[in-house]
């Protein structure tokens, strides 16, 4: 089993608060997960961060009793089975982004559902498997209202995320390496991903190095003195001064 790290920190709502983080990390023998749950508005239905940790866990059950199954089959049977059980409806239930690693002897395998990337580290620098369908409709200004985000959510030229509709799964960005190929492999939720994505104050080479010799909680530091520089939002305009973060460094050397 390779060595696992995990580092994760909460923000604050849009209201400014401190509540519990909606990042979700689970650890098992042969994968990993880091879903990440969505903020709502709509005080109706479970919070995201619920629906991550339910997610999570129906994930878990399968990649243990089928491991080698196909994920993007296994994301569809866990999406069902959380909307059966819990009884939610596409369109009107909580939502997260979901990014797996599952690994053998032979072979890693990745999928990423929304913004939450996998970086994976070789003799070639870093090949990053990330989902930038949200990223692009907010640079449009496509999903500046709830109504927005609402109606572009799981639908043909909007963007995919893990909700009540398994038919999501197959809209998920997937790739594999051989196992001896890769060092190291990285899983972050866009709490973290923002640092280099958007602030650009890290590239994936720095952030592996910072996580390799300070430890992942430098990492979240890194992010978070870049924010307070920003406190007002402008230089970054962004819903919340500081979202939740979470960072997993899966190590094979």
């Amino acid at each position: 089993m390779p060595e696992i790290q995990v580092a994760k920190r909460a923000g604050v709502g849009a209201d400014g608060r401190t509540r519990p983080s909606e990042d979700h990390v689970v650890v098992l023998e042969n994968a990993t997960l880091l879903l990440d749950g969505a903020t709502s508005s709509r005080l109706d239905l479970p919070s995201g961060g619920w629906y991550a940790g339910r997610l999570g866990e129906r994930l878990a059950e399968c990649l243990c009793v089928r491991p080698d199954v196909d994920l993007t089959t296994l994301l569809a049977d866990a999406i069902t089975g959380i909307a059966e059980k819990h009884d939610l409806q596409p369109g009107a239930s909580p939502s997260c982004t979901v990014a797996m690693l599952r690994w053998g002897v032979d072979r890693l395998d990745a999928l990423v559902l929304a913004d939450s990337p996998i970086v994976a580290f070789g003799q070639s620098g870093p090949d990053v498997l990330a989902d930038d369908r949200l990223a692009a409709l907010r640079r449009r200004g496509k999903l500046s209202t709830e109504a927005q985000v609402r109606a572009l959510r799981n639908a043909e030229d909007g963007f995919w995320v893990a909700e009540a509709d398994p038919a999501a799964a197959r809209h998920a960005l997937r790739r594999s390496w051989p196992r001896a190929e890769i060092e190291t492999v990285l899983l972050a939720s866009d709490g973290v991903s923002v640092a280099v994505d958007d602030y650009r104050v890290l590239d994936w080479p720095g952030l592996l190095e910072i996580g390799r010799t300070q430890g992942l909680s430098a990492v979240l530091d890194t992010v978070r003195a870049a924010e307070d520089d920003d406190p007002a939002c402008r230089r970054w305009p962004r819903a919340k001064a500081h979202d939740d973060q979470a960072l997993v460094m899966v190590d094979f050397r």
